[in-house]
């Protein structure tokens, strides 16, 4: 018997752990995405989320073993949702900024890329302040492209759209001059698309880390450490095993994941 009462607590010792881990394991994530910026986020014919932030996130949930639920919604309405506790990370598209880490935590990122300039072919815009004096810019809405272009063209009319695809609508319907966005997004969404085949890149690429920070990455409440460390340690399992290579090549013919 006292053998007995010796090895009840060692095997818990060995037990409890091994429990722990495994309560871990299906625990219960709300994810919010979008749905109208491809090539990372929009709704097939089906109805159903697609898009390279949709894979990688399914691709995460996976490596770390929980049950992810995707909340859609607007983009400028995902911060509030994460500070209300009504979805518990963002997996949207959303650069790591130094604003943004004011009010939220943010993962390492999930892949970095430059933004650009897009307007019709030959219009002979010069893309800098006083070329785009006085001329409509599209922008989606509380993005960086947003702030960006009201810091930088001060003296343009800069249009806000709670989503990407309504600044392509508009831009090819000719109410717009130009817009400021992700040059994927711009090349992948609009370029590449019948309504975009009058329109190209013009001016630089901007990378200003003030504006553009150093990546997308995910985003989670502020403190909430251990779900930002399991994240990463997920997005680099993912890395090394090849999951995310096979994702960004469904979508890329580059390495999306920069510098």
């Amino acid at each position: 018997m006292k053998k007995m009462q010796f090895l009840i607590p060692a095997l818990l010792c060995i037990l409890l752990p091994a429990l722990t881990a495994h309560a871990q394991d299906g625990r219960k994530i709300r994810l919010g995405v979008e749905g109208a910026y491809p090539p990372f986020s929009s709704i097939g014919p089906d109805g159903k989320l697609k898009g390279f932030d949709i894979d990688i996130a399914n691709a995460l949930c996976e490596q770390m073993k929980a049950q992810c639920t995707m909340v859609q919604q607007e983009f400028d309405g995902m911060i509030p949702s994460l500070q209300a506790k009504k979805i518990d990370a963002v997996v949207a598209s959303m650069s790591i900024t130094e604003e943004r880490k004011k009010v939220v935590d943010f993962t390492d990122k999930y892949y970095r890329t430059p933004a650009r300039f897009v307007a019709k072919k030959n219009s002979g815009l010069k893309i800098d302040p006083a070329g785009l004096k006085g001329k409509r810019i599209g922008v989606q809405r509380t993005t960086i492209h947003d702030r960006f272009a009201t810091d930088v063209f001060k003296e343009s009319e800069i249009v806000r759209y709670a989503k990407q695809n309504d600044v392509f609508l508009d831009l090819a319907a000719g109410r717009l001059d130009g817009a400021i966005l992700d040059w994927i997004a711009a090349s992948e969404g609009f370029l590449k698309s019948p309504a975009g085949q009058d329109f190209s890149f013009q001016g630089p690429i901007y990378v200003d880390f003030n504006y553009f920070g150093v990546g997308a990455g995910i985003a989670v409440r502020k403190g909430d450490t251990a779900l930002k460390e399991d994240f990463n340690a997920a997005i680099k399992a993912i890395r090394a095993n090849g999951t995310y290579k096979k994702l960004q090549d469904k979508y890329f013919t580059f390495d999306v994941f920069g510098n």
